[in-house]
């Protein structure tokens, strides 16, 4: 193996036009997601009591996912500048496939009947409704982001209530569709995270006001929430109780706010931590969020794998989370992830949604110009 080729693999995961903050900020969220499938979770956070903190990434790694979604939704259509023409057609069209991709993933990722609500059907519905909002610059991404966080959580808990849910074959529509992260709401963070690379999220002043403003949202969103005293019992009494609450994964509209803020501020201080000497120290989990998908995946598979196998059953989850597999899995991922970047190159499931994508609509939109922090 030539010098020549493991240094083409270092300058893919380390050099431009890759964003190693977005990198990081894409890892976290996955060992969020690990965590929140894999192991026993005390909730809500209380930060007397250390033993809840890891309740953290309780709905909010898949929020940070959704927001990334955005970024990298803006940075494949021009980056700050929205890309035009037939370039923009060709992007455009190249995110329907890749949404068609990974929502027959998701099909097939759901049927290995791993008890987890598979995020990648939600992923396809917001890529889809992610494709007319490419043509707009910052200012008004952040605006429309902005009004549908106020605005959608109203509507979500009349959504939720329809009686289509309950009906025969209602639970089977929202595994398909992925309404455990309604696309309803969500299209707010991934209009947010679209924002974010529309302003540029390798300039540092962008970093500064997506640390500080979701900082300030993410307290405003909780805080609300601490104040109200709201309970699980009183959100199923009242609409209001319904909309007035940040409890994970409950598309409240101090979920949205909260939640929303929080993945900002890890967006803009993985992008700040990355412009210094730490980039080094956080490379495998670089690795891990340079290949995301591939990385949700395997998790999946192998959790099906090892349930059946020693089990018997893939949707025991009680009884696969007292195996420990977090560690095991955690740490072979990002063995797994470094060493396929660094040997080899792109993930091996990213590149192939590329190649369909590519072979499926042909051109060369032109490629976003970044900078390696």
């Amino acid at each position: 193996m030539s010098r020549g080729y493991l240094a083409t693999r270092w300058d893919r995961l380390n050099a431009p036009p890759r964003i190693l903050g977005v990198d990081l900020a894409r890892g976290l969220a996955v060992l969020g997601m690990f965590a929140a499938h894999l192991l026993w979770i005390r909730t809500p956070v209380d930060l007397a009591e250390p033993a809840s903190w890891l309740a953290i990434v309780q709905g909010r790694s898949s929020i940070l996912f959704a927001v990334l979604a955005g970024v990298s939704v803006g940075l494949v259509t021009g980056g700050r500048t929205p890309l035009s023409g037939q370039d923009a057609t060709t992007a455009r069209l190249r995110l329907v496939v890749r949404a068609l991709v990974l929502w027959l993933l998701g099909i097939v990722l759901i049927l290995t009947g791993v008890p987890v609500y598979v995020i990648l059907p939600a992923y396809a519905f917001l890529f889809l409704l992610s494709v007319p909002l490419t043509g707009l610059t910052a200012r008004p991404l952040m605006i429309l982001a902005a009004a549908l966080a106020l605005v959608m959580p109203f509507v979500q808990v009349v959504l939720d209530a329809l009686p289509v849910w309950g009906m025969e074959g209602g639970y089977d529509l929202s595994l398909a569709i992925g309404w455990h992260y309604p696309f309803t709401t969500w299209i707010a963070f991934v209009a947010a995270g679209l924002g974010a690379a529309r302003a540029g999220v390798t300039r540092r002043r962008v970093q500064w006001w997506l640390l500080g403003a979701g900082s300030a949202l993410a307290a405003v969103g909780y805080g609300a929430d601490a104040a109200a005293g709201v309970d699980e019992q009183a959100e199923l009494l009242s609409y209001l109780g319904a909309v007035w609450t940040a409890r994970p994964h409950s598309s409240g509209l101090l979920e949205v706010i909260g939640s929303g803020g929080f993945a900002l501020a890890v967006l803009g201080a993985s992008l700040l931590v990355c412009r210094s000497v730490i980039r080094w120290a956080v490379l495998p989990l670089r690795a891990v969020g340079a290949m995301p998908l591939t990385a949700y995946t395997l998790q999946l598979v192998v959790w099906a794998i090892v349930a059946s196998a020693v089990l018997g059953d893939t949707g025991d989850l009680q009884g696969f989370r007292d195996l420990e597999p977090f560690w095991p899995l955690t740490m072979g991922t990002i063995v797994f992830c470094t060493a396929w970047a660094l040997l080899v190159g792109r993930g091996p499931l990213e590149a192939a949604v590329d190649r369909v994508a590519r072979w499926t609509v042909r051109g060369a939109p032109a490629r976003a110009g970044a900078t390696r922090r």
